[in-house]
């Protein structure tokens, strides 16, 4: 693939008409220039950069390079999801069909138009394209032909989301920056882009060393609790201190414990339930630190539920659509609208939030969800990717030196912010998917798509963030019933043991016998190894080689039984 050889399409808007310029690379090498805009270059064999300089200022529509690339079989395209919850994997021609996976845009039961509100709010299906033999990619991709790897991938997101399409029926790789909505009015960066060639390593190595953000180094691996997926919102203080007193069945495996939604009267308004937790939280976090651990709290800080007081009080504080409609984020707690962080109030709103959380109750981490919803449409002349880069910037602002756990939000924007991050979906209460999961979209609830994504977003672990894979379950009981059979708990754990450096139980651990301590144990260690290959074998099997403690290992297993055979 030569980087040199693309035609460039810009389309932008003079005055009410959309115009497009088509460019190939000899159009740019001595810059190209109308009477709206100059465009320069700069392309060689390892990096592109095209840079517009407009006239006066100028709203962009749309911009792609276009390749002509030859998609062999066996070829593999990953494709990175929009954002944490988002499938992520490889695809490809296969000759043998054996993984023949489409990237799945919402069911056609979702596109109704109330229905694509809230389940095409979290994903990107209204601004990205889909079909067979389609597939894309934010921010950075690669393709792989067996153990060599060619990563392209982007170093500047904050003027656009980067995509990456490999069109397999048409034999084009498209990379696509979403300028939509974006006025320009200074010199911009259109294009920035790298290509990194070697084994899988190699390759996320030197793009990583050339991405302008580095990780932050103040997580390398945590391990503990979290409350949520044994009880959802219904927590209260004796449960958050029997459970914490459990925890310390761990030992020095564990660092962290994590209290999750529910303590808060409404999302959105985040004052305490003091009839849930009369003792007020300075208390809960006081016994925390004195077990040695640190303390984290989520929240989510750009979301309001429908009956909140804030959006009672403050309706003006609420993204608005084209229609003057306030943009709903999800369909999570019945139903939420996004706040609007560039409205000064609400960013003093936020602040407020965070300074009662770090300094009034003293908590030392933050999982911080939902985060997409700040940013799903343009708006005042900033296109989707910046304005997701500036709200990013604006938590790490608020949270200082504390620790974000980041959840729910694209990738590339969350790259050198958060010091970990989730990297899939939730996993679920029970190891089948319920019968919803292929009825609406590729952010939605599923043990199968966390592994899946902790396999194949393995690349960011520990070299941008700490990636959380989500929970394992290891309880026989519980509040919420976890429907896993012991073959099925062992592999969730073993799957977040080799790929996550976040390790969570939302279990009672005061109830675990023997066995299922160690088990434990075992799986909060930091994994001491590396990963050779991971893969689909078949669409319901992954095979991944690995090394552990010196001593080379197999671990396949069936995605949808839960079986599995490790030597």
């Amino acid at each position: 693939m030569n980087l040199k050889d693309f035609t460039l399409n810009l389309t932008y808007l003079e005055g009410d008409r959309a115009r497009t310029e088509q460019l190939y690379y000899d159009d740019l090498r001595a810059g190209f220039e109308n009477d709206a805009f100059v465009i320069n270059e700069s392309c060689d064999d390892a990096r592109v950069r095209i840079t517009l300089t407009p006239k006066h200022p100028v709203e962009l529509k749309s911009a792609e390079m276009i390749y002509d690339h030859y998609f062999e079989i066996n070829e593999q395209f990953f494709a990175n999801g929009f954002q944490s919850w988002t499938t992520s994997r490889e695809y490809g021609r296969n000759a043998l069909k054996l993984c023949a996976a489409e990237q799945k845009g919402l069911n056609p039961i979702c596109k109704l138009p109330f229905a694509r509100k809230l389940a095409g709010a979290s994903g990107d299906y209204a601004f990205t394209h889909y079909g067979k033999e389609l597939y894309h990619s934010f921010t950075y991709t690669y393709l792989r032909r067996e153990d060599k790897v060619t990563l392209l991938g982007s170093l500047n997101e904050r003027t656009g989301y980067t995509v990456f399409y490999a069109d397999m029926k048409e034999n084009l790789l498209v990379v696509s920056k979403d300028v939509e909505g974006a006025r320009v009015e200074s010199e911009y960066a259109l294009f920035d882009f790298m290509r990194a060639s070697g084994g899988y390593d190699e390759a996320f190595d030197a793009y990583f060393a050339e991405y302008p953000r580095k990780h932050t180094g103040r997580v390398e691996h945590m391990a503990g609790y979290t409350s949520w997926y044994n009880y959802y919102q219904d927590i209260n203080e004796k449960i958050i201190l029997r459970d914490l007193e459990g925890l310390k069945r761990a030992g020095d495996t564990a660092n962290i414990f994590q209290i999750d939604d529910g303590y808060e009267t409404m999302v959105g308004d985040w004052t305490l339930d003091k009839v849930k937790f009369p003792n007020g939280m300075t208390h809960i976090v006081d016994k925390i630190h004195a077990q040695g651990l640190k303390a984290g709290l989520w929240c989510a800080p750009f979301s309001a539920q429908y009956k909140a007081e804030i959006v009672k009080k403050h309706p003006d504080w609420l993204i608005r659509e084209k229609n003057g409609k306030p943009s709903i984020g999800g369909i999570a707690w019945g139903g939420f609208y996004a706040l609007d962080f560039e409205k000064e109030e609400v960013r003093a709103y936020i602040k407020d939030l965070f300074a009662m959380i770090f300094e009034e109750w003293g908590f030392d981490m933050v999982k911080l969800d939902f985060l997409y919803c700040a940013a799903m449409s343009p708006r005042n002349g900033k296109s989707r990717g910046q304005l997701m880069c500036e709200a990013m910037d604006f938590l790490r602002e608020c949270c200082r030196d504390k620790i974000i756990l980041g959840c729910g939000v694209p990738l590339g924007p969350a790259f050198g912010v958060v010091d970990a991050c989730r990297i899939g979906c939730d996993a679920e209460n029970s190891f089948k998917d319920k019968y919803y999961v292929g009825l609406t979209n590729q952010e939605v609830i599923s043990t199968r798509n966390a592994m899946n994504n902790a396999i194949f977003r393995r690349h960011l672990n520990g070299r941008i963030f700490a990636n959380d894979p989500d929970v394992f379950f290891l309880r026989k009981g519980g509040v919420k019933t976890a429907k896993y059979n012991d073959e099925q708990k062992r592999l969730l754990a073993a799957v977040n043991h080799i790929f996550g450096s976040v390790l969570f139980v939302s279990d009672d651990i005061n109830e675990y016998d023997e066995k299922q301590l160690a088990l434990l144990t075992d799986s909060y260690a930091r994994f001491d190894g590396r990963v050779i290959c991971a893969e689909y074998v078949r669409e319901d099997a992954i095979r991944i080689d690995y090394v552990e403690n010196g001593v080379a290992k197999r671990l396949t297993f069936n995605t949808v039984t839960g079986q599995y055979a490790q030597r």
